[in-house]
């Protein structure tokens, strides 16, 4: 039905709305890096370090009645778990070392700092089995992270994002030229860079589901913007006489149908998903549906901007092109 109502052929001009794309990003560039000084990253137990222990909600075992029998700070909610089970999720970091025991307390202060999230979750879960009766196999999940595995984890996971970008970066640089190479990384970095500040401002957890839904936003966006470049080259072969600027024009409007059909049905999944996966997969979510709309915005005003604004090489021999691929809609 939609396709019915679209036009069979657009004539936007999209470049000549380059410049308040540029304004846009930059104003939202500037706030992200100001939200990511000022209010930082709401870190997860995966790179923040402590324990989540989830329990099945049942009538004894309720938020209400954890959260009063704890006896440091805890961070305790409902949720609606990966089985469609009510539980209670309880996530917390180090208790305080008087609560641990002599034992605990006796030890060197390096041997403390190494134990304690350990020490912690064993001193919560016996908490939990005396208060509520509960045996081990009713612990949906109990997970620790100590510091050192936390901060490492985090390394890896930044690692992992700028070696995706580097990589994209040669890949783009050897299947097209070295303009649109730069066009597509910037995008990829100023994509990953305001999902980042959108999650200061909200202060949503940031965890390893959150790095690997920046991956894949970081996948979908380039899967974007090589089908606009690939139908700008092709269009450049074409009308070799027509102004850069034309010519990126009608590529973006060759391939809007495209666009907006593949984000469009890529959304009523992941919207599904955040209204009702529950707050499991609430931020991955997020992050995908952000980073989708965000991808197309920068595939269109930033990549497209950026190779129009240095020019295409007409002298260079392109890459032949792979079998049965088409970046046509």
């Amino acid at each position: 039905m939609l396709m019915k109502l679209w036009p069979a052929e657009t004539k936007l001009n999209f470049m000549s709305l380059r410049t308040v794309g540029t304004l846009l990003s930059i104003i939202m560039l500037t706030a992200s890096v100001f939200f990511l000084v000022t209010r930082g990253l709401n870190f997860g137990v995966d790179f923040a370090g402590g324990t989540v222990i989830e329990l099945e909600l049942k009538d004894d075992v309720t938020v209400e009645n954890v959260r009063a029998m704890m006896p440091f700070n805890a961070d305790i909610n409902s949720a609606v778990g990966t089985d469609a089970r009510q539980i209670v999720v309880i996530k917390f970091g180090e208790a305080p070392a008087a609560l641990l025991g002599e034992e605990f307390q006796a030890l060197p202060p390096e041997d403390q700092a190494e134990r304690a999230s350990q020490v912690t979750n064993e001193f919560a879960v016996n908490l939990l089995k005396e208060r509520f009766g509960l045996q081990d196999i009713e612990f949906l999940r109990n997970d620790t992270v100590g510091p050192k595995v936390s901060a490492e984890l985090f390394r890896d996971g930044i690692t992992a994002l700028v070696v995706a970008l580097i990589l994209m970066l040669c890949y783009i640089w050897y299947r097209f030229e070295w303009q649109f190479s730069v066009g597509a990384v910037a995008a990829l970095a100023h994509d990953v860079l305001i999902t980042l500040g959108l999650f200061a401002l909200l202060q949503l957890e940031f965890n390893l589901t959150t790095i690997a839904a920046l991956l894949t936003i970081i996948g979908y966006s380039m899967n974007d913007t090589v089908v606009v470049f690939d139908r700008v080259r092709e269009e450049r072969r074409k009308y070799k006489k027509m102004p850069d600027r034309e010519v990126i024009n009608l590529a973006l409007n060759l391939t809007l149908t495209r666009t907006i059909l593949t984000s469009g049905t890529t959304l009523l999944a992941l919207l599904a998903i955040f209204f009702l996966g529950g707050p499991v997969l609430r931020g991955m979510s997020f992050a995908l549906i952000w980073g989708i709309v965000i991808g197309t915005y920068s595939s269109i005003f930033i990549a497209s901007s950026i190779v129009l604004s240095l020019g295409m090489d007409l002298n260079k021999k392109p890459v032949e092109d792979t079998p049965g691929f088409q970046g046509a809609p």
